[in-house]
């Protein structure tokens, strides 16, 4: 934590999606205010990926303890979409009421003031993070200074933010002008931050995870590999083969025909390994796959039923610096 933050009678939270510390450092010439912030970089959870890291930034828990293990998991009848909460057939609020799926309380149980997107207050993934809070929705991004110093005026010695532009752009355009024009804004919105903020208040700036150009480099497993599959979970960067019954060790050794562009590790390196936290629980066990498929290269890993309205130019999810490193920054006022 930068020095700066030690003291502060306020501290503001800005949790800007998807702005990785390696970009932030390649395109700093876009970003002079968020530029002259001090702090370095951190390491975000695995996956890469943001339902799993928003969660242990809300619970303070490794993804083996809070149990949101990626974008889609395995819940033993169906998989399921977190952001969404939903599968293929619809909404899963009621088979699998968030708080059950999740069951620690955000900022330990203190009822913070969370601003975010409006419309996603009372979604299926904000009860599961975010439940208790007090939210404070912003319908447009120019809002949100507004409502930051709305909070503090009122006496709150905490505020979180969230932003999702960055990713959102990342992910439609990739590395485009339309990404450095995103930066940009994002940069004016810090900066207006800071003009609203009263004295002794610390904005502390930070990330769920970076980005990975990867465009058109999407990998459709083979036959040899799917011929063992039941289903799949996760998503393109943080694949998650579930085998069939008794064939864990032909699955494992087939999918091992993509060790030139990805880790391909089974259920139990993950758990030696403490991918998900020196503490798994068993709920968590149940969710993760038999094999992992995790890109060191910038590819990804297709699933039919893992699609969007749009295909995504950049992705997260792996365990490459790009995606895992995230700044962590501060200024005082």
């Amino acid at each position: 934590m930068p020095s700066i933050v030690q003291g502060a009678s306020r501290v503001v939270l800005l949790l800007i999606d998807g702005l990785g510390w390696n970009q932030l450092q390649k395109y700093a010439e876009h970003m002079p205010v968020l530029s002259t912030f001090v702090g370095s970089s951190i390491t975000t959870i695995a996956p890469s990926t943001t339902a799993t890291a928003l969660t242990s930034l809300t619970t303070g828990l490794t993804p083996g303890e809070h149990g949101l293990i990626g974008y889609r998991i395995d819940l033993g009848d169906t998989v399921m979409n977190v952001l969404r909460w939903g599968d293929e057939n619809g909404d899963l609020r009621r088979r699998y009421p968030p708080s059950q799926v999740q069951t620690c309380p955000p900022f330990l149980g203190t009822s913070v003031p969370v601003l975010s997107k409006a419309e996603l207050e009372g979604s299926g993934f904000t009860e599961a993070h975010l439940k208790g809070v007090k939210p404070m929705g912003w319908r447009s991004a120019s809002s949100i200074p507004v409502i930051v110093r709305e909070a503090l005026d009122a006496g709150e010695p905490f505020v979180y933010a969230y932003y999702d532009g960055v990713d959102k752009i990342a992910h439609e355009r990739g590395f485009s002008d339309h990404y450095v024009s995103e930066l940009r804004y994002t940069d004016r919105l810090v900066g207006d931050l800071i003009d609203v903020l009263p004295a002794d208040t610390a904005l502390i700036v930070t990330a769920d995870h970076g980005q990975v150009h990867v465009g058109e480099n999407t990998i459709v497993p083979s036959l040899d590999v799917t011929q063992h599959v039941r289903h799949q979970s996760g998503e393109g960067r943080f694949r998650w083969l579930h085998a069939k019954k008794g064939r864990q060790d032909d699955l494992f050794a087939a999918a091992r025909m993509y060790e030139n562009v990805a880790w391909v590790v089974t259920q139990q390196q993950v758990l030696d390994e403490h991918w998900f936290g020196p503490r798994v629980t068993d709920a968590v066990v149940r969710r993760m796959g038999d094999v992992a498929l995790v890109p060191y290269k910038p590819v990804s890993f297709d699933e039919p039923l893992d699609t969007g309205a749009f295909s995504l130019v950049c992705r997260h999810g792996s365990l490459t610096a790009d995606e895992m490193l995230v700044p962590l920054l501060a200024h005082r006022v």
